[in-house]
């Protein structure tokens, strides 16, 4: 009777009655009932009324109130038991299991981590209210993507041990189509020329394809943007969106977009011109302005001037300059005064740089390619050029760098270099197939980051029906501090020139050699090789005269000491698959005077890379070689001839095939070489991160002649195709398909080429 009395009179105090109802005590013990799964303990974390402190109708509140906050209990009842606080509880259900079904635009998986964070997950405690902001919150996702007509049902199945299980039924529907996008206030410009600049579009013939006419809510956004910015690009500064009504009709199905616009008038500059702090001499910052007296207006210009001169007063060391573009327009004639406001702050100079990620490769292995140097000032483009150095060294998946301040200084920043390694060695043993050269056997053992110290070691084998190949070489590339490399090798190598589709002879090769490479600047670089090599020449019964009367004139064995030096121009971004760049490679070869074989060779080679948007690039290339024989030599001996046709040459025709042929018609190569390539590069589509796959469309041009006397423009061969390169396990795997353009009888055409295995 008395703890039923006591319930009543606390009952009373927390609907606000007068303080009589209520008689307050001091909690002697507190005791919690109705646990099931939750611990005590946690119960009595939240509680915040203590033993032995005085419970009174507010603290009573209090205490119901954060049970409550604590999101466990769907129930709460305080009772006094004597001097003894009993707190009744009713827990809320856990999760069992949560299923989601029907979902195909949005996946399961990211769905249900997304419930997790929030805390709607297996093992958590049930919220209702929780389940329907989340069903809310779907369904607004759906209708982003243009899916009125979604249909959500969530179904709450109670479970023994006071769980439930929650299903999540989504009945997407379909995509709703824009049936029609209409501008009103346009004069200057018709609909047509602005709904070109849009993703979004009416119907077409291939919209069930691109999908340009579902409706989305970002890609409209997008697309108001791209119209605004094509005004403002074009001088009408007073361009402005006046309201964006999209209805959809009753069946959800249909969509109608009506964007009306104010174009205003069009502008043009009057002046340009530099205000401000001007730490850097205007003479050097004019030659960076996009925009000129009597031109249009163009936003897009301003903006890339504004960089550009960010970017130098940052290679200046004013690493936090401010440039801002400020217009003073004259509405009545029309023209734009445009000053760029230079705040330049104050210069700063780099305290530190930091390597991260590099855990096996040495420190100063990093450290050699900074062109950014510590206690130095700042410079934004040693720091990108710096960056640079390390992608190309081949050892990293990703190079990420950050400028942060130093705290508590207005004048110095760390530059930070955060790495992640990938297996910059190579263990393998396996099987290959080219076309040309059959099947290949290889094992290859080779580490271009040697022990983390970036010296490259390579032991290799490979075996196929044209050449079998045993090789050691050894490179340092930085044989010296200021940047000279030095390098060292051994080989064996046995040649069947017809399996190469070539003439028919064999020859055994074996030698060795010492290089060093100097650079001259950042981007050039002098190579100097010095080689020695025995060459056994081997006639066979089917050789063709120009192989026997050779042999008869010269002998079949040679030691011949060569010397190639050699200038390189590097400035692409990458190694492999670059984007932007170019490289130009010039060498001599010649053997020493006095040596077995008396001859030389000039090899040019260079590449062009141009991106045209994020995804293509534009390549051009182009491969020259020169060859002749001197002293004893009046030519160039036959097996050192050039070669053409094939995966690496001109496309579209086989291997090697190209050029001069010998008395039994097979092909004999040549001493003059010319080859071009003109090639649009892109990723694959749905693959557009990718960095081991490529494509390409191509137009090839080439041939080999007997000497230079002998070239002819009406020779040279073209064909144009599909190309595919893929960076895979076993090395690069190229494939083209080709369609020469004007072979001639006794041309080899093979239109499908592929190499599998070989190196890149």
């Amino acid at each position: 009777m008395k703890r039923l009395l006591a319930l009543f009179f606390l009952a009373l105090a927390l609907h606000g009655l007068p303080a009589f109802a209520f008689t307050p005590f001091v909690v002697k013990d507190i005791r919690v009932e109705g646990l099931e799964r939750i611990a005590a303990g946690t119960a009595f974390n939240y509680l915040p009324v203590k033993i032995g402190e005085r419970l009174d109708a507010e603290g009573a509140r209090a205490a119901i109130r954060a049970l409550f906050r604590s999101g466990f209990f769907k129930d709460v009842r305080l009772e006094r038991d004597g001097d003894v606080l009993v707190v009744v509880v009713r827990e809320r259900p856990t999760i069992s299991s949560i299923k989601i079904s029907g979902n195909k635009e949005i996946e399961t998986d990211p769905l249900l981590d997304s419930l997790k964070q929030i805390g709607l997950a297996q093992g958590r405690v049930f919220n209702r209210s929780l389940l329907d902001k989340v069903t809310q919150e779907l369904r607004r996702q759906y209708f982003s993507r243009g899916r009125y007509g979604v249909r959500i049902d969530t179904l709450v199945t109670p479970l023994e041990r006071n769980r439930v299980a929650i299903s999540i039924k989504v009945a997407e529907g379909r995509v709703s189509r824009i049936r029609r996008i209409r501008i009103v206030g346009n004069q200057v410009f018709s609909d047509k020329q602005l709904l070109k600049q849009f993703q979004l579009s009416e119907p077409t013939l291939f919209s069930f394809y691109t999908g340009t006419d579902q409706y989305s809510k970002q890609k409209l956004a997008g697309d108001l943007e791209t119209l605004k910015a094509w005004y403002l690009d074009r001088g009408y500064i007073d361009f402005r969106i006046l309201s964006t009504q999209v209805s959809i009709t009753p069946d959800k199905k249909d969509i109608y977009i009506t964007i009306a616009i104010h174009e205003g008038k069009q502008f043009r500059i009057e002046k340009v011109q530099l205000a401000g702090n001007l730490v850097v001499a205007p003479k050097a910052l004019f030659p960076l302005v996009d925009v000129n007296a009597g031109e249009i207006f163009s936003r897009k210009r301003v903006t890339h001037t504004v960089e550009a001169i960010t970017g130098k007063l940052g290679d200046h060391g004013y690493a936090f300059a401010n440039v801002n573009a400020i217009p003073d327009v004259d509405e009545k004639r029309q023209r734009v005064v445009l000053t760029f406001f230079i705040d330049p702050g104050k210069r700063v100079y780099v305290r530190r740089i930091n390597m991260v990620g590099n855990t096996r490769t040495r420190d100063e292995v990093l450290r050699r390619e900074m062109r950014q140097m510590e206690g130095g000032w700042f410079s934004a483009a040693a720091v990108k050029r710096s960056k640079t150095r390390l992608d190309r060294l081949g050892y990293f998946k990703e190079v990420n760098v950050e400028t942060p301040p130093v705290p508590g200084t207005t004048d110095q920043v760390d530059v930070n270099y955060s790495v992640t390694e990938q297996p910059s060695g190579n263990l393998l043993v396996g099987l290959g197939y080219s076309q040309t050269a059959g099947i290949l056997f290889n094992a290859d053992i080779s580490q271009d980051n040697f022990l983390g110290s970036g010296n490259r070691v390579s032991l290799s084998f490979n075996n196929s029906s044209v050449n079998t190949v045993y090789s050691f070489s050894y490179l340092n590339p930085y044989y010296t501090i200021d940047g000279i490399s030095r390098g060292f090798g051994a080989y064996f190598r046995q040649t069947d020139a017809a399996a190469a589709n070539l003439a028919d002879y064999n020859t055994d090769t074996y030698g060795g050699n010492l290089s060093y490479g100097v650079p001259i600047n950042e981007f050039d670089k002098v190579d100097l090789n010095l080689q020695f090599q025995n060459l056994q020449l081997k006639p066979t019964l089917f050789s063709p005269t120009q192989v026997t009367d050779f042999v008869t004139a010269q002998g079949d064995r040679f030691n011949t000491f060569l010397v190639t030096a050699g200038w390189s121009h590097d400035t692409r971004n990458r190694r492999i698959f670059p984007d932007r760049g170019m490289l130009h490679r010039l060498s001599l070869e010649a053997a020493v005077p006095g040596s077995d074989l008396e001859y030389y060779k000039v090899n040019y080679r260079g590449q062009v890379f141009v991106p045209l948007t994020r995804l293509l690039t534009f390549e051009l290339s182009g491969r020259i070689g020169i060859g002749d024989g001197y002293g004893n030599f009046d030519q160039l001996p036959f097996f050192e001839n050039f070669f053409a046709g094939g995966v690496q040459s001109v496309r579209g025709f086989q291997d090697n095939t190209l050029g001069p042929r010998d008395s039994r018609g097979q092909p004999l190569g040549g001493a003059f070489k010319l080859v071009g390539r003109a090639e649009v590069i892109f990723p694959p589509p749905f693959f557009t991160r990718s960095h081991s796959f490529r494509l390409s469309t191509f137009v090839d041009a080439g041939n080999v002649f007997a000497d230079t006397n002998s070239f002819k423009v009406s020779e040279l061969r073209y064909s144009v195709g599909l190309g595919a390169t893929w960076l895979s396990p076993l090395g690069a795997l190229t494939f083209s398909l080709a369609k020469p353009l004007n072979d001639k009888p006794g041309d080899s055409v093979q239109l499908f080429q592929f190499t599998i295995g070989t190196n890149f």
